[in-house]
């Protein structure tokens, strides 16, 4: 895999992206200027680019535009200081994957440059005939009742919603219903509705007319026009505005809709395929989803098992995603140890498959060996779960939801998850002196999301740093 170009004039933002692409074993190169980017471009292209908008010399949205006339397949994320509307229309009508407002997490801003090298990654294979495509691996039993419903759902139109946890492999399962299906031949596209702006999410879905608003300099084709006769994925769907959930909620009931700024109705032939980590039946009883479009895509659901309830499933995967890897980076492939297998399948993952393939990923660079031991493994992964511990808090977890459910109580899950949430933040603070970045490293969240925990949970945050 080629590496990731970090394009900004200030020295301080090329360090951060340095530190943390090369923390999570991401190849990359820095440039302090377009000017010495563009030099670079006749070596070839990145595979990721990432650059601010405004520097001395030529300007992001210039490079932007050489690098989308020269190589489209690019993803290239834009980020600016001047967060306004105007910036941010200007960089998604050059065909920018995605657009970061300064001062970003870190953390956040990692997990959209690996979002943009799988989707640079599906590009490229999708050039690629539909059967090298790998198919989803699984042996434990959640997975073949998924296996199951994809082969039941072959010769089947109906709109699906996908459940799990992030990083269980949503889009996977989307992409193979849509590889088995009578529209394999057309086009799949996908949308993750959290990492859009909301002002550009509506534009991106429906597509806009020339002058629709700012910036908007020639008609645009959305994603549902992209997708014509083939699949569109709607990846987070419980984070969709509630104004667009009305439009959406329209082209679902009767096949059509307008593009911003537009007087013609668009007809169009699309399936459906959302997915959530979210519970959507709570967002529903809350009033924060319509509940006539939570039925409209509740059609077939499809509920996919976390890494814990497949803890079998671990070991093929680590293979896979090892071999894989040493592919991408072309080096020579590396092996687990019997030991390290059977300790990797004893862990939690709580970040899933996408966890257990950035483990993988991590140790075919950093591995001094080609046989991996547990010593190899990063601190956080040696030590197993106290199986004591454990099972105390989930013991008196159980009694509490037993207790709850013999009373007849309904939204069990969003109260104790606030509590859960609530509890675990206050001792964070607790132990920081009630520095919020400190505390938000511990938790392994962003400083952006704890802000706005503390504020939703009411918590009372003395110190606020």
């Amino acid at each position: 895999m080629k590496p990731v170009w970090i394009v900004d004039d200030d020295r301080s933002i090329r360090w951060v992206f340095e530190k943390a692409l090369g923390r999570e074993g991401i190849a990359f190169v820095s440039f302090a200027s377009a000017s010495e980017a563009l030099d670079a471009l006749g070596n070839g292209p990145p595979q990721v680019l990432v650059s601010d908008i405004r520097m001395p010399g030529p300007s992001g949205l210039q490079l932007l535009q050489t690098i989308k006339e020269r190589h489209p397949m690019v993803p290239v994320i834009v980020m600016t200081a001047y967060s306004d509307l105007e910036s941010a229309v200007a960089a998604f009508q050059g065909g920018a994957y995605e657009y970061l407002p300064k001062p970003f997490d870190v953390d956040q801003a990692v997990d959209l440059i690996r979002r943009a090298l799988d989707e640079s990654q599906r590009e490229a294979s999708a050039l690629e005939p539909v059967a090298q495509a790998p198919e989803i691996l699984g042996q434990a039993p959640a997975m073949q009742e998924v296996f199951r419903a994809i082969g039941r759902l072959s010769q089947s139109t109906a709109t699906v919603l996908i459940t799990g946890e992030s990083g269980s492999g949503k889009e996977l399962v989307a992409r193979a219903l849509h590889r088995h299906s009578a529209r394999a031949s057309k086009p799949f596209v996908a949308i993750n509705t959290a990492a859009m702006p909301k002002d550009l999410l509506e534009s991106e879905l429906f597509g806009h007319e020339r002058g629709s608003f700012t910036g908007a300099q020639a008609q645009r084709r959305g994603r549902f026009e992209q997708a014509e006769g083939g699949t569109l994925f709607l990846d987070e769907i419980g984070d969709m505005p509630a104004d667009l959930q009305t439009r959406l909620l329209r082209v679902l009931s009767d096949g059509s809709f307008y593009r911003v700024g537009g007087h013609q109705q668009i007809k169009t032939n699309v399936r459906v395929i959302a997915a959530t980590h979210q519970n959507l039946d709570a967002h529903v009883r809350e009033g924060s989803f319509r509940e006539d479009l939570y039925h409209r895509l509740n059609v077939i659901r499809i509920r996919l098992p976390a890494m814990r309830e497949r803890r079998e499933d671990i070991p093929l995967l680590a293979r896979h995603f090892l071999a894989r890897s040493a592919v991408e980076l072309g080096v020579d492939p590396k092996r687990f140890s019997d030991e390290v297998l059977e300790h990797i399948a004893s862990l939690d993952f709580p970040g899933n498959v996408r966890q257990l393939e950035n483990l993988c990923h991590w140790l075919t660079v950093m591995a001094p060996g080609q046989v991996i031991d547990v010593g190899d493994l990063p601190a956080e992964f040696r030590e197993p779960v106290s199986v004591a511990v454990a099972s105390d808090w989930i013991a008196a977890l159980e009694h509490e939801v037993e207790r709850r459910l013999g009373r007849g109580e309904t939204g069990i899950l969003e109260m104790l998850g606030r509590q859960f949430e609530k509890s675990l933040i206050i001792k964070a603070l607790a132990r920081t002196g009630g520095r919020r970045i400190e505390a938000a490293s511990l938790l392994g969240m962003g400083r952006n999301t704890i802000t706005r925990k503390i504020q939703e949970l009411g918590i009372e945050d003395k110190d606020g740093a």
